[in-house]
């Protein structure tokens, strides 16, 4: 019998993700009420807003009627109209808890979230039960399915009513026991600009793994009119997006400014649609350049952006696009190094071949090498770290290029005074091309990212370890 006045609460299960809802239902001689799904109410209690898209009944009109154990790529909340049910419910989705069981009853009174690739099977234990369900994406032949017997011996659900005496459909009864079960994949992470400094990092850090893929321009174009079926997008759980257009100073020239904001804005925003409908989060990385330099105070994530320059005024307008979708990351970050070309491998050629450089010594800031970079990615999507902006340099005391310079020449065993130190606009009193502007001060705040539990490698250690090997 459905029982009354409940207070709305959520408990979690044996199964990571399946999460039992006890439901108010309100009642009286005339019959009963309740919300069956509030999102707001749903949500403040911890669950995900997983983005229903069809709501699934079904009747069964005698006792024992029992569903086989099914287990889809989406996620499901599942509740009862009418009557009453025995729900079991086994994860086979790869990983340390495939196998896992849990049962339980329901009535009008509970629902149950069901994770994507938790199987989910029930028993009808009243006359006249409609059993519905609320699915974040739609049925499609190309989907990856699992199923288990309903009496698999390692499961060993203790079914109220013997499945000798119910109605079990002929495709129900010749689901493979669950030796023989192909696991449901986690969902997809792709990475973008796969072929780029971060790109080749994010590579290391992921590596082979069956569910990430990595695509650069030639493999998936950003500015396709066909890029809402490029892919079955609700098959992906992360985006990373590792491709931008990086080129400061020529970005001041027409075509150079063209091309940033075609792919620092125009992409992003493809992306974020993409994202934002298909329920996907979304891994922006974000500059320095997005902030003038005035401040004499490292920077915040919250601080307000004055980009200087073209390049900084595209990634600032990237940011707000990425912003917008309810599932995204942030990561700002500040004077990348990485596989390739970059100001360490030029000092370094340049103190090996006898050159005296003058760099810039009125800019400070810290050194973030891209496999600190993907690292951090990885543990802000993988802890599931709230969403929003992060932060993320290398740690360690701010210095200036010149001072990175000198570091180069000391650790490469040069004479560090063959650096002299020389202001930006003295640096670039010569020039004859554009040239952008630079903020002076791109010190970045590290501290909401530690909250989080990842440490930043420090700048220098990361140095050392790049030209000695140490």
């Amino acid at each position: 019998m459905t029982e009354y006045g409940k207070t709305l609460g959520a408990t979690e299960t044996t199964i990571p993700g399946l999460v039992v809802f006890d439901l108010p239902v309100h009642g009286d001689a005339r019959g009963w009420f309740k919300e069956n799904w509030q999102r707001e109410k749903m949500t403040a209690l911890g669950l995900a807003d997983f983005g229903p898209v069809q709501n699934n009944i079904s009747f069964n009109d005698a006792v024992g009627t029992t569903r086989g154990i099914h287990a889809e790529p989406w996620d499901k909340w599942v509740s009862v109209a009418t009557g009453r049910i025995f729900g079991a419910w086994v994860d086979l989705r790869e990983g340390p808890s495939f196998g896992a069981v849990y049962t339980t009853e329901l009535d009008p009174s509970k629902a149950i979230f069901v994770p994507r690739g938790v199987g989910n099977s029930y028993q009808t234990l009243e006359p006249d039960t409609a059993y519905t369900y609320l699915v974040n994406d739609h049925w499609s032949p190309d989907a990856a399915y699992s199923f288990l017997n309903l009496a698999d011996e390692t499961a060993a659900i203790d079914w109220p009513i013997p499945l000798s005496d119910v109605e079990i459909s002929p495709k129900d009864l010749a689901h493979p026991r669950l030796a023989d079960v192909t696991p449901i994949p986690p969902r997809k992470v792709l990475v973008l600009g796969a072929n780029g400094q971060l790109g080749r990092a994010l590579r290391a850090e992921y590596g082979d793994a069956a569910h990430v893929e990595y695509a650069d321009r030639a493999t998936l174009d950003l500015a396709s009119a066909g890029l809402a079926t490029a892919r079955r997008w609700r098959d992906y759980g992360t985006i990373i997006n590792a491709a931008a257009y990086t080129k400061v100073d020529l970005a001041e020239t027409p075509e150079g400014r063209a091309d940033a904001w075609a792919a620092n804005v125009t992409g992003v925003t493809a992306l974020a649609r993409i994202a934002a409908e298909n329920g996907i989060t979304l891994v922006h990385v974000s500059s320095d350049y997005v902030f003038d330099g005035t401040l004499e105070r490292p920077y915040t994530e919250d601080d307000t952006v004055r980009p200087l320059g073209v390049y900084g005024q595209t990634k600032a307008a990237g940011d707000a696009v990425a912003a917008a979708v309810p599932r995204h990351y942030i990561v700002r970050t500040s004077w990348v190094i990485g596989e390739g070309g970059n100001f360490v491998r030029t000092m370094a050629s340049l103190a090996e071949r006898g050159i005296d450089p003058k760099v810039v010594d009125d800019q400070i800031g810290r050194l973030t090498f891209t496999d600190d970079i993907a690292r951090g990615i990885r543990h802000l999507v993988d802890t599931g770290a709230a969403y929003g902006t992060y932060n993320l340099t290398g740690a360690g005391e701010p210095q200036s290029w010149a001072d990175i310079a000198r570091r180069v020449f000391e650790l490469t065993g040069h004479d560090p005074a063959r650096v002299t130190g020389v202001s930006t606009d003295e640096y670039f009193a010569a020039a004859t091309t554009p040239v952008a502007p630079r903020p002076r001060n791109s010190i970045l705040d590290l501290g909401k990212l530690e909250a989080t539990g990842y440490q930043p490698s420090d700048a220098d250690t990361s140095l050392s370890s790049l030209l000695t090997g140490a």
